[in-house]
């Protein structure tokens, strides 16, 4: 596995070896050792997600205040453009985001740390994203920001389309009043 370095130095993008032939291809989405190597974090991976969406769907901004989450994301059917926003106020690199398309063909995954906001777009027709996370989904904590907050200018691939948010998303707060990390 190779890491690919983003524009925020903590979030990487993560290469796996894939072998593949006529018959398809095999590779180890995920080694708890060769991922602390690689990234250079011990981390305990508690919880698996998997989500289906259809294209247009956007995911995000999402972080929790307590019981936070590192994330690692990759798209197993389709592509979707994948999104971290550094949210910790005492970083150099607060409101800064690093995005990468995640597809089933380049079999990439990012890994967004602690301190970050989530988020991805469905590019493909559908796409179906699993993430592991090391701490519990804890709904009481979670927050959202704006997916569009001009503060942030994340340059999502939408081609002018409004995107399909959920409610929860709709009502993300800007980065200036959200409530963020020291």
């Amino acid at each position: 596995m190779k890491a690919v370095a983003t524009q925020l130095p903590e979030v990487l993008v993560l290469e796996p070896q894939v072998f593949g032939d006529a018959r398809g291809f095999f590779f180890e989405s995920f080694n708890q050792k060769v991922f602390e190597d690689v990234v250079g974090v011990h981390e305990k991976f508690v919880q698996d997600n998997h989500s289906r969406s259809t294209r247009g769907v956007l995911r995000g901004l999402h972080y929790q205040l307590h019981q936070t989450q590192g994330k690692l994301v990759r798209a197993a059917r389709g592509a979707i453009f994948d999104v971290a926003v550094d949210i910790r106020r005492s970083s150099p690199r607060f409101g800064h985001w690093a995005g990468t398309e995640l597809t089933e063909h380049n079999q990439r995954q990012m890994w967004v740390p602690r301190g970050f906001a989530h988020g991805f777009l469905v590019v493909s027709e559908s796409a179906d994203v699993l993430y592991k996370t090391t701490d519990y989904y804890a709904p009481e904590y979670e927050r959202c920001i704006m997916w569009n907050d001009p503060a942030i200018g994340v340059q999502w691939p939408a081609e002018g389309l409004l995107p399909k948010l959920s409610e929860k998303d709709k009502r993300g707060v800007a980065l200036h009043d959200a409530q963020l990390f020291p």
